[in-house]
């Protein structure tokens, strides 16, 4: 029997290692499994990024905490944060035990549900992220979910995807259909990685952070706005999705959009140009696409 006593911490979890032997993706929050240094855990990233938050971050995200209802002292339970969350947009947060395929990732987009991890990484090491964790992905993506039209742009990505998925199923040379769908996931992400992950907005005269990678990293929030050794630029789809990038270090290369109505815009304009088959030769290089991503994308429907 699991007990608390192990916790729910990143890498170290035997909850979740069960579920993943026993081929459960999609799970239950098992809450009572929670360490006291599970807890401190939270305490201790919440208390000390907040005023970066407050600082750095764009003002529906800042929205979205106060309409979470997020409690400071305790690490949140999924279903308290959907009773906020689906009455303002429709989407939910959605526990599994890890990494989800890109299809299946973006289909649950779609369907206006959030893949969340629910372990946390240990309280001595803040900094280190070895994958997310359930302060990354509730502190970090979940409050912009509260926006609607920004939930829309994610159910519109989804919504490429499925395209994706038809486009490169109705491709009968096996050969072909593996270098072009390989090439469309790379370009899908990257335009995730430049955007929902690592984006900027401008409001007003000011420069401030929607993208969740930035938001729930205490270093990266101000390095992301403040240093000069930063590269920003205005939306460049062009650019994006032919631009490689490395997830080990704070992003040296960042990309600015006006709103979130022109973001939605941009997705248009990604599956305009899939249709076109201009995502069909994209630049090599980050990030690598496994086998279960170019699965996930082939045997989509099945």
């Amino acid at each position: 029997m699991i007990s608390a006593e192990t916790g729910l911490t990143t890498t170290k979890a035997p909850f979740i290692e069960e579920a993943k032997s026993n081929g459960e993706l999609y799970i239950q929050q098992p809450y009572n499994l929670y360490s006291e240094d599970n807890q401190i855990a939270w305490r201790r990233l919440y208390d000390r990024i907040l005023p970066r938050w407050r600082k750095y971050a764009n003002a529906k995200f800042l929205e979205g905490i106060d309409k979470l209802a997020l409690d400071p002292h305790n690490i949140p339970r999924l279903e308290d944060i959907n009773k906020f969350l689906e009455p303002l947009s429709g989407f939910s947060a959605k526990a599994v035990s890890g990494y989800v395929p890109a299809y299946l990732f973006f289909d649950c987009l779609r369907t206006r549900a959030f893949p969340t991890t629910i372990t946390i990484r240990e309280s001595n090491t803040l900094d280190y992220l070895p994958e997310p964790d359930i302060f990354h992905d509730v502190a970090g993506h979940v409050p912009m979910h509260t926006d609607r039209v920004f939930a829309d742009v994610l159910v519109r990505f989804g919504e490429v995807a499925q395209t994706a998925a038809k486009m490169v199923q109705s491709i009968s040379d096996e050969k072909e259909q593996l270098r072009r769908v390989e090439s469309i996931i790379k370009a899908m992400a990257r335009f995730f990685w430049f955007t929902i992950e690592f984006g900027l907005m401008r409001e007003g005269n000011h420069l401030r952070v929607y993208g969740s990678g930035i938001l729930s990293s205490y270093g990266e929030l101000e390095y992301s706005i403040e240093s000069p050794d930063v590269q920003r630029y205005p939306f460049q789809l062009d650019w994006i999705i032919n631009q490689y990038f490395e997830i080990d270090h704070y992003q040296p290369l960042l990309f600015i959009v006006d709103s979130f109505d022109h973001l939605f815009s941009e997705v248009d304009v990604l599956e305009k140009w899939m249709l076109e088959g201009r995502l069909n030769n994209v630049s090599p290089g980050e990030p690598l696409v496994n086998e279960e991503d170019l699965k996930s994308f082939l045997q989509a429907g099945e």
